[in-house]
């Protein structure tokens, strides 16, 4: 306790001091941006600058080293070959964008598409019926993979480990092994290759799958920017424990993320089979890898929160035009794949330096 006869000081002891006292102004260090900061801050704010940069560049120089390649036909298959992989990378791109991964992509696109040409080819009911049947169970298949890792509360990467082995064993128990013919399809549901046919557009063959790539990045871009949903996905990816303290359903956003997800696969499963006219249990083996390539490549962390669906696209693109120029520039294979190889691990490393510029 104080004392109570101490003296007390008043107001006027203080003011008497006041003119001693420090008058210097606060002051802080400048902070002075370089170039290369502000050009990190630019591309993490714009991630599908790079991939469009580099995409640029690629096309440039094989135009110079293979004349060949600037040709619309040349071009065109391209966009051709890189379809199926473009649709798998956009399911794969809302996964990723909430921290996660899907291992079962490829398996969910081919069994899909077996299920459409069991019933549209062999048990005769009509194509779009079949066709609906196949996305029903692809958004199925998907709702399994988010339940396993919300309600279990179990790694991704372990969770579509898993499924993905189990789908790849359902698909060759459901197919018997057995494919269906180009010829059957034709015959029988010919709906079912839709997307194969192709159209003149500036002396340049283009498919109806590569519009349906197009048209189908420009609608989930507009999902997950301008929807309430979309906001979901990026804040979820972001930070989880955040968003669910904001009020964020982050179990139902993840079920509901990768149930899209396998809707989206199973529409990739009708253009392939339009794209390659047949059905086959054993096809498209190197979509999970190829999805993955074009959606890390077109600069989406993989530690979620960050991407876009053109820059996963402009990555299919890019792996599509690297193809595609080596091997007209008479470039053996092993050595498409050693680059493709190259462009993750650079993009990976540019993906953790425009990380560091938020820190």
């Amino acid at each position: 306790m104080s004392d109570p006869t101490a003296p007390t000081k008043t107001i006027s002891d203080f003011e008497a001091k006041l003119d001693k006292a420090d008058t210097s102004v606060a002051s802080f260090e400048a902070d002075d941006r370089t170039l290369l900061h502000i050009v990190r801050g630019f591309l993490r704010s714009t991630p599908t600058t790079v991939p469009a940069l580099i995409l640029i560049v690629s096309v440039v120089f094989f135009g110079l080293i293979a004349p060949n390649f600037m040709k619309a036909s040349s071009l065109s298959l391209v966009l051709q070959q890189v379809t199926v992989t473009g649709i798998i990378a956009i399911a794969q791109t809302t996964i990723i964008l909430t921290a996660g991964i899907d291992l079962s992509v490829g398996a969910i696109l081919v069994l899909t598409s077996l299920i459409m040409g069991k019933l549209s080819v062999v048990t005769g009911i009509p194509a779009p019926i079949g066709i609906m049947v196949g996305i029903f169970f692809g958004g199925l298949m998907g709702f399994l993979n988010g339940s396993l890792v919300t309600v279990w509360r179990l790694p991704p990467f372990i969770v579509t480990l898993g499924t993905l082995s189990i789908f790849s064993a359902l698909k060759l128990w459901y197919s018997q092994s057995e494919s269906i013919r180009a010829s059957d399809i034709e015959a029988n549901a010919p709906f079912l290759i839709y997307f194969g046919q192709t159209f003149n557009f500036m002396g340049a063959q283009v498919t109806y799958g590569g519009i349906a790539l197009i048209v189908l990045a420009i609608v989930v871009w507009y999902i997950l920017s301008h929807t309430a949903w979309g906001s979901h996905v990026h804040a979820v990816g972001d930070d989880p424990d955040a968003a669910l303290l904001a009020g964020i359903q982050v179990n139902r956003v993840l079920i509901s993320v990768y149930a899209f997800a396998g809707v989206i696969c199973a529409f990739g499963g009708w253009v392939a089979i339009g794209r390659v006219g047949s059905v086959s249990p054993i096809g498209f083996e190197t979509t999970n890898l190829d999805s993955i390539t074009a959606t890390v490549i077109g600069g989406t962390s993989l530690f979620g929160g960050r991407g876009s669906i053109a820059g996963s696209v402009l990555g299919a693109l890019i792996v599509g035009v690297f193809n595609t120029g080596l091997t007209l520039a008479g470039v053996d294979d092993y050595w498409q794949t050693f680059t493709v190889g190259i462009l993750v691990i650079v993009a990976v490393a540019i993906d953790q330096w425009l990380r560091r510029a938020a820190q």
